[in-house]
């Protein structure tokens, strides 16, 4: 990345890497480094270490307030605020301008019609498959549709509705990213059952500090959302814009899901709401308010 910087005549290092950015600060060029999770091992503190001992213009982002917590814990460093922005995840609010009604996606997309429940996303442990799963088989009149997922995960799950003789899932398996949107608006609610612990691709644990870019999505289809009561959600989505149930309690999501599908209206306002609340969470606004702290 520096010989890169060099070569290009760069004026500034935008970095997820703490050592790049740690390098970037020890060669003189301003840095933004932005983080996602927590440092992975002794030495990912130490090269955060090395890029705050630095004493070129920085700015570090942090998409939660929880993942700063655990950065200075892991770091033994406590960051200095007027360095430090917290900038949630975003997102294309252009990609969602006239989605259609739930009714008319279902029918552009020639999916099952009626009231629909909807997932996107990984299936991989953590993300809620196995709540999903029971939900669909506790209401066996509502369908169900997940969006994504690994082909090995989704052949698994598929072959689980089968042995079960579920009929109100459709699993589509990989979907392009331009027609997520549809399929979110396809749905009357959108699910984030996440648990108390869930592993990213690296393998780390990073339900304390989850900031998923699938929630700004569900927002921005203006959907219902019902979502695992974290702490670390919490800090976007609130009781005006979403409904929160305790993870892997089937019963709750069960209730909660239900009485959602029966109140349109309940439905509507809490889409609306998401949907105003998101316009200000755009990647655009996002990355102006980055250069904004770094500039000042």
């Amino acid at each position: 990345a520096q010989r890169a910087a060099k070569k290009f005549g760069a004026e500034l290092i935008y970095t997820w890497l703490p050592q790049s950015a740690a390098l970037g600060a020890w060669m003189g060029y301003p840095v933004v480094l932005e983080m996602h999770a927590d440092n992975s091992g002794k030495l990912g503190a130490w090269w955060m270490q090395q890029f705050w001992k630095q004493k070129t213009p920085k700015v570090m982002t942090v998409t939660t307030s929880a993942l700063r917590k655990a950065l200075e814990r892991s770091t033994k460093f406590q960051f200095p605020n007027e360095a430090l922005l917290l900038t949630p995840n975003g997102v294309e609010l252009e990609k969602y301008a006239g989605l259609p009604s739930p009714t008319e996606a279902r029918r552009q997309l020639n999916l099952k019609e009626g009231l629909t429940v909807g997932f996107t996303g990984h299936i991989y442990p953590g993300r809620g498959a196995d709540l999903l799963f029971e939900l669909a088989k506790q209401m066996p009149n509502v369908h169900f549709l997940w969006v994504g997922g690994a082909p090995e995960l989704v052949d698994f799950w598929k072959n689980k509705l089968t042995e079960a003789k579920m009929t109100n899932v459709t699993m589509t398996g990989f979907v392009k990213h331009e027609s997520i949107p549809l399929y979110q608006a396809a749905a009357d609610v959108l699910l984030m059952p996440y648990s108390r612990s869930i592993e990213a691709s690296s393998g780390q644990d990073i339900a304390e500090v989850i900031n998923p870019m699938k929630m700004f999505e569900y927002m921005a289809a203006g959907r219902g959302i019902v979502s695992a009561d974290l702490p670390s959600i919490r800090e976007v989505l609130n009781d005006r814009n979403a409904v929160f149930c305790e993870p892997g309690d089937v019963g709750k999501w069960k209730v909660e899901i239900g009485a959602l599908l029966a109140d349109e209206p309940r439905r509507l306002a809490l889409g609306l709401q998401a949907r105003s609340d998101v316009e200000q969470l755009t990647w655009v606004k996002r990355e102006e308010r980055v250069i904004q702290a770094l500039d000042q």
